[in-house]
């Protein structure tokens, strides 16, 4: 496998650790990987209250950086633009919010207990 098939695995890897994590919850998932020509949103959940579109980000480690700091600006505006596309699909009356899910996994795939670090309401 390559490094862009790996990182693809490693990521789908995170994103099912956030999906066990909500759904432990009780939070609903509504979708995952919702994808448009703007960008992708990792996880759309709701939680009774919220429709929470979840941007999940897996790291080793924190040494250049925390994993929510790569949601920058831009990264922000796309999730906002893909949200309000998915919003118009699928209206659903719930007020919506943007979580972050930070994972650090020092051994990847094979790290036996992830640090999760959820974040509501990131921005």
């Amino acid at each position: 496998m390559n490094d862009k098939g790996k990182a693809r695995s490693l990521g789908q890897w995170g994103e099912a650790l956030v999906v066990e994590d909500l759904r432990g919850r009780g939070w609903r998932i509504a979708a995952k990987n919702f994808r448009c020509r703007m960008g992708e949103i990792d996880i759309i959940a709701e939680d009774g209250t919220y429709l929470v579109f979840v941007e999940v980000k897996l790291r080793k480690d924190n040494r250049f950086g925390s994993a929510r700091e790569a949601v920058t600006t831009a990264k922000q505006r796309k999730l906002r633009i893909t949200a309000e596309l998915y919003l118009s699909m699928h209206p659903t009356g719930l007020q919506p919010r943007f979580d972050v899910a930070e994972i650090y996994a020092p051994e990847g795939i094979r790290t036996q207990k992830p640090d999760i670090c959820y974040i509501e309401n990131a921005f």
